[in-house]
């Protein structure tokens, strides 16, 4: 619904878009009725600059604009053959009633053509094509003011036609680039909203899967010795506990970032896991009865934020699939911080996925689309020794190194 002040403003700007229109109108009558000889030199000139006065009408209205221009255009060659008809002179060989009118419809034929063009640029295919066939029509009506014989009135009226054509190729080409300009824009917009999403099932498959395989372990292991063991009960629901609310802190600091939550709100949202929180992450390992050995390799040190955060994310997934898959009761992790990448491999002596069709479910995808989205490599599959093997490697950038 337009606002109080919209109506005025929008009555203001037609009006301001409608008053030059006619005064080009008026000023075009004035000039065929006093101009007593041809439109040559400056009297063309700034016959043809008064054009100008058509350019808010027909950037605002330019359906109204073109029918207001044929309809000038033709009175006007009407008008200029009538006037000049007892005249003296001419040019090209044409009596001077006809050179002033050929004068005139020149014009407006160029006025119309590119008024024609701006039609096909921003109108429909339909709306142009009637427009440019109707402004040819009256052309070529006008052309038996300013012509004499069939064949110089077919001339004029093939070379109208092609001008006409040339305005509506070139408008419709401009149109249909800027349509595929929009369809590319929106298809990028698409697919930056799939990749988002895809990330956001990353996170969330990576963040739930480990702890919900951990507590899985951890309560049926309650459950077992809860009769017997009471206090390794109470380890394993410590445990899972502790798990339950790793993983909730997590979903909780996504979903903040994801719904942009005021930092005032009083519930801090916590950093992006890293390297140095694997520590952590071997501690709820062991508790669910898997022991992972970390060999850390090379020079550590502080890594871009997205590669320290999907190198932590294979890691877990991989240490995820040994404790709920493998059947392995030990793993071992190597990061090797390289100068120009950070290279990462977990193998277990387990049994692997084999036997267990979709075991792994979108974590081996999820891992390998990490390492792709930072143009590194990923391999996994059984070992030739027994077991299972996760290795990736992440290239760390120029500046960074």
């Amino acid at each position: 619904m337009k606002a109080p002040l919209d109506a005025p403003r929008s009555l203001l700007v037609e009006i301001l878009a409608w008053c030059p229109g006619i005064t080009y109108v008026v000023l075009l009558y004035v000039v065929v009725l006093n101009t007593g000889r041809e439109l040559t030199g400056m009297r063309l000139l700034l016959a043809a600059l008064s054009a100008a006065l058509l350019l808010p009408l027909v950037l605002r209205r330019p359906l109204p604009a073109l029918v207001l221009l044929l309809t000038a255009s033709f009175a006007a060659t009407v008008m200029a053959d009538s006037v000049m008809a007892a005249g003296q002179g001419g040019i090209y060989g044409m009596p001077p009633a006809q050179t002033q009118a050929w004068q005139i419809a020149s014009l407006q034929a160029v006025l119309t053509d590119l008024t024609v063009g701006w039609i096909a640029a921003t109108r429909s295919r339909l709306t142009a094509a009637v427009a440019a066939l109707v402004a040819l029509g009256v052309q070529i009506g006008g052309a038996s003011y300013y012509r004499q014989g069939p064949s110089s009135i077919l001339a004029a009226s093939a070379f109208l036609a092609l001008m006409m054509v040339t305005a509506w190729t070139v408008g419709h080409s401009v149109r249909e680039r800027r349509q595929h300009t929009a369809t590319l824009r929106a298809r990028v917009a698409e697919q930056a909203v799939t990749a988002e999403r895809l990330r956001i099932a990353r996170e969330l498959h990576d963040m739930v899967a480990h702890s919900i395989g951990v507590i899985a372990i951890q309560a049926g292991v309650g459950r077992r010795v809860i009769d017997t063991q009471p206090s390794e009960a109470r380890n394993s629901l410590a445990a899972i506990e502790d798990t339950s609310r790793d993983t909730l802190a997590g979903l909780r600091r996504m979903l903040g970032a994801l719904r942009e939550a005021d930092p005032g709100d009083g519930a801090p949202l916590g950093p992006a896991p890293v390297l140095a929180d694997l520590d952590g992450l071997v501690e709820r390992t062991r508790d669910a009865g898997v022991r992972v050995d970390i060999d850390w390799r090379g020079e550590r040190r502080p890594l871009p934020a997205d590669i320290e955060l999907s190198a932590y994310r294979i890691i877990q997934e991989a240490i995820t699939n040994a404790v709920r898959h493998s059947g392995a009761n030990a793993c071992r992790v190597t990061v090797d911080c390289r100068e120009d990448d950070l290279s990462i491999e977990i193998t277990d002596e387990g049994r692997g996925l084999s036997g267990l069709p979709g075991a792994a479910g979108y974590g081996l995808t999820g891992m390998r689309e990490r390492a792709a989205l930072l143009h590194g490599e990923f391999t996994a599959g059984p070992r030739a020794e027994g077991g299972f093997r996760v290795a990736a490697r992440l290239p760390v950038p120029a500046a960074v190194r």
